[in-house]
């Protein structure tokens, strides 16, 4: 690593207290999706503190901001996400489940941590260009609310923010350290309506039109539509309104939420429309009145092999953490409260390459040691994985790749008690400031490196001329919303 990289890096150390005091405030807030008031007036107030110019709310979403320093090419957007998850609070450090607040949220995901992390980035290529002068490059930090139920990403790659970048780093919390590659599935989320006519159901049923009906009908005919989707697409529902409790009215009112997904963007669309169209029949066969209301989208990401390749380089130039015997201790500890133990060796290749198995097979002593404090080897991949995420949108835009951390114990799952116990510890707060270490030396590179950046910028385009371009998953007019909400 170059003396100008470490002197860089070293501002996160110096700058910790403030990324580890934001990333553990964030955990407090547990704001779950589009609500995330408290956490995007801390971060426009960290980062205003830090010397950027901050834009909050921003494009027309009242919990994001977009934060920058710099001026002149190239651009290098950096992405930070701040959202909770419900029903998943937790007290800190305690490996038994104990909940903080009754029913409350919690940060499952770690976007707490990865905010924090994404902003530690972002403070070091700052420090990085205020040494190189005006007209260096410029950076941006774009908060974008709402990844678990929103996609706000997906709005922002709609309207055509991420155009001004030349390029965009993220990560994620997880309990691997790896550079992420492959891709994943398009999803769209959508929520049905139907309204009726009440009626006493045994004294005058012919005169009821019963909405309940007409969500059991779409969800009938969804069923045959299984036969004929692509492969690996999957269609998800939740009928978060049955209408009522009493068996003896018929039910004027239903709600049923629907998630449709396949890998490409121009697949799911197809399918949602086949969708819509069961809706609008099941309506028509029980005469109600259907409403529709989109809620997200997101597409499958688009893997930059070139930029993958540099955060490998300098994820190795990067000094991983060390535990102390009482962050090991907990660590078993979190993994013996996980039900369901892991049964494949942890990392997103071993399932594709037998010489990444067997390094991580090795490495992890067959799965069995408490954290994952070893670097995965990096391998380039196309697979789609089941998951999605709006970091994909992201990347039809502009070059984007993206690492994990461990920031979990090794068995922990996704969406779990035990991952927001951990997310507000030091094995989090190390993993964070390890994340914020290897994006912004990456960040630098591409700075300093533009035949490097180019040969991202023609990968991609590449990549688009085969796939035929972005297909946005959001509608013109379309805004970002929380289900259930009023129609």
């Amino acid at each position: 690593m170059t003396e100008t990289k470490k002197q860089v890096l070293s501002y996160i150390d110096e700058k910790s207290d403030v990324i580890i005091d934001t990333s553990d405030k964030i955990w407090e807030f547990a704001e779950l999706s589009l609500r995330e008031f408290k956490s995007g007036e801390l971060y426009a107030k960290v980062l205003r503190e830090e010397g950027f110019e901050v834009q909050h709310p921003f494009c027309n979403i009242e919990t994001a901001f977009r934060a920058s320093y710099g001026s002149g090419k190239p651009v290098i957007g950096i992405l930070a996400e701040y959202d909770a998850l419900t029903g998943l609070s937790q007290v800190s450090g305690s490996a038994e489940r104990n909940e903080l607040v009754a029913n409350g949220n919690g940060h499952g995901c770690g976007h707490n941590l990865l905010g924090a992390g994404a902003m530690a980035a972002a403070f070091a290529v700052k420090k990085y260009l205020e040494e190189k002068g005006e007209g260096s490059g410029t950076v941006i930090l774009y908060g974008c609310p709402g990844e678990e139920g929103s996609a706000t990403k997906a709005f922002m790659a709609r309207d055509g923010v991420f155009k001004e970048c030349d390029a965009a780093l993220t990560w994620h919390p997880g309990n691997t350290n790896q550079v992420t590659s492959g891709t994943c599935n398009t999803c769209i989320q959508t929520e049905y309506k139907f309204t009726g006519v009440a009626s006493h159901a045994a004294g005058a049923p012919e005169k009821g039109r019963s909405a309940l009906d007409a969500v059991e009908i779409m969800n009938i005919g969804v069923q045959f539509l299984r036969e004929h989707m692509p492969d690996g697409a999957r269609i998800h529902y939740s009928i978060t309104d049955a209408g009522g409790d009493s068996p003896n009215v018929v039910q004027p009112r239903a709600q049923v939420l629907y998630m449709v997904r396949s890998v490409w963007a121009k697949d799911a669309l197809e399918l949602q429309r086949r969708v819509d169209t069961i809706a609008q029949a099941a309506a028509m066969m029980t005469e109600t009145k259907m409403e529709k209301k989109f809620i997200d989208g997101c597409s499958n990401t688009v893997p930059n092999k070139v930029l993958e390749s540099l955060l490998w380089d300098n994820f190795n130039e990067v000094e991983l953490p060390t535990y102390t015997h009482e962050e090991i201790e907990f660590a078993k500890a979190i993994n013996e409260s996980v039900e369901m133990k892991p049964t494949a060796l942890p990392g997103a290749a071993t399932d594709e390459s037998q010489e990444i198995w067997e390094f991580v097979d090795k490495a992890s002593e067959h799965g069995t040691v408490p954290i994952n404090n070893f670097l995965i080897p990096y391998f380039y991949s196309e697979k789609a994985r089941h998951g999605s995420t709006d970091v994909g949108d992201c990347s039809w835009l502009v070059p984007t790749a993206q690492i994990n951390t461990a920031t979990w114990p090794a068995w922990t799952p996704g969406h779990s008690w035990q991952n927001v116990s951990c997310g507000h510890t030091s094995i989090s707060h190390k993993a964070t400031l390890l994340a914020g270490k290897v994006i912004a030396a990456t960040a630098i590179d591409l700075i300093e490196k533009p035949d490097v950046l180019q040969a991202a910028k023609d990968e991609y385009d590449a990549k688009m001329k085969r796939y035929g371009g972005y297909f946005c998953p959001v509608p013109e007019g379309a805004v970002p919303a929380v289900p259930g909400e009023k129609m």
